[in-house]
């Protein structure tokens, strides 16, 4: 009985052993799976390339990341875009028409003292000079002992009449362009034409136009134009309106609509760079620019602006260096008289209408102040007075 006890506690034992040890088995089965928040998370993995165009989700990411991924890539591609439209509207706007203050300011800036963007010499420039033979020995005579006597090579004058003694000038660039004397639209636009047609032969870089009432300093008209660029859309100039012209489109229409534009008065003189005037072609040259003017039944500088400014959309650049007889040539300060590029003076109705400028001659000798103003600037003149001399 004994030895049955003894053996009867030794299987006990066994059991009791075996049941712990499957129940230490059995422990981790019975764990609750751990919480999402509790997983460690994966490592790294390398960069890849992203998937295709069509836009495939990488391999083993979730629905979310890829997601956010996509729209962080439309997000760019949204920005991107937004940076090349306003960039692009940027270059419009400066392609475009700023404003007469802006583009007034702007060039006063480079006129002022800013680096020349284009090397300029005196015979760069075309100047022409519109007059009637009527006014060969009153005006012309004038100008010749003048400022044209200083740019005999750049200078050219259109008239309507042969006159030989004008052709015996040496150096003087003369053209008779037979067109008729009277001071008619048709007249203006005929001398006007072959202006442009002359200066498109002479493949000179500036196109500058005045009137045989203007005097030209060409020291700034050299400053001024060296400014710009001779390749680019450049109409300088000085409206004799405080607002656009308004004329009915006969060249894209019929009549029925009409356009506002700005023009220079021929009067103060205006300035076209060879660029501009080179797209000018289709209407101006050989003749058109007579039928351009016909359709729209304006003056020779009313069609410069037309065909410039509503046609070719490049607007005028406005400038007060400019002076036709039409303003009160009084009212210009004295100390920048010799600043400006063109002067003018009074006609018949207004002699007095002259810049004031004093010295060297009375107004007695010298009514237009041109004379003064020239031994002003060019006191070595033979004929100038020896007290306007250093």
């Amino acid at each position: 009985m004994h030895l049955s006890h003894i053996g009867i506690n030794k299987l006990c034992f066994l059991v009791s052993l075996a049941l712990c040890a499957f129940l230490l088995l059995l422990i981790p089965t019975l764990q609750a799976p751990p919480r999402q928040g509790d997983r460690l998370p994966p490592p790294p993995r390398p960069h890849t390339k992203p998937a295709s165009a069509a836009g495939r989700l990488p391999s083993g990411g979730s629905a979310r990341s890829n997601k956010t991924t996509v729209a962080h890539r439309v997000t760019l591609d949204e920005s991107q875009q937004t940076r090349k439209e306003s960039a692009g509207a940027e270059i419009r706007s400066l392609k475009g028409d700023a404003g007469a203050a802006a583009a007034a300011a702007a060039a006063q800036r480079r006129y002022s003292g800013s680096r020349s963007r284009d090397p300029l010499e005196p015979k760069d420039i075309f100047i022409a000079i519109k007059t009637t033979k009527k006014y060969h020995k009153t005006r012309l005579e004038l100008l010749f002992q003048t400022w044209v006597s200083r740019a005999k090579e750049q200078t050219f004058i259109f008239t309507d009449g042969e006159d030989k003694e004008l052709r015996k000038k040496p150096g003087l660039n003369m053209i008779n362009t037979n067109c008729s004397a009277a001071h008619t639209r048709q007249a203006l636009c005929c001398k006007m034409s072959v202006e442009y047609d002359k200066f498109i032969e002479s493949q000179k870089k500036w196109f500058c136009h005045v009137d045989d009432d203007n005097y030209v300093i060409l020291p700034s008209l050299l400053r001024l134009l060296a400014s710009y660029s001779h390749t680019q859309d450049v109409y300088l100039g000085r409206p004799s309106l405080d607002h656009p012209i308004e004329a009915a489109e006969r060249v894209k229409s019929d009549g029925s609509v009409s356009v506002k534009f700005w023009f220079a008065t021929g009067g103060a003189g205006f300035c076209i760079s060879r660029g501009l005037a080179l797209k000018m072609s289709p209407w101006a040259s050989l003749g058109n620019f007579i039928t351009t003017a016909e359709k729209i039944r304006l003056p020779d500088d009313c069609t410069i602006g037309y065909i410039i400014e509503a046609l070719l959309e490049v607007s005028m650049t406005h400038t007060h260096l400019f002076h036709s007889h039409l303003e009160n040539l009084q009212r210009l300060p004295s100390n920048t008289v010799l600043d400006q590029v063109t002067l003018s003076y009074g006609g018949f109705e207004n002699r007095r209408n002259v810049v004031s400028v004093g010295g060297i001659f009375s107004l007695a000798e010298d009514p237009s102040r041109f004379k003064t103003i020239h031994c002003l600037l060019y006191p070595e003149t033979e004929w100038c007075p020896k007290k306007s001399r250093p």
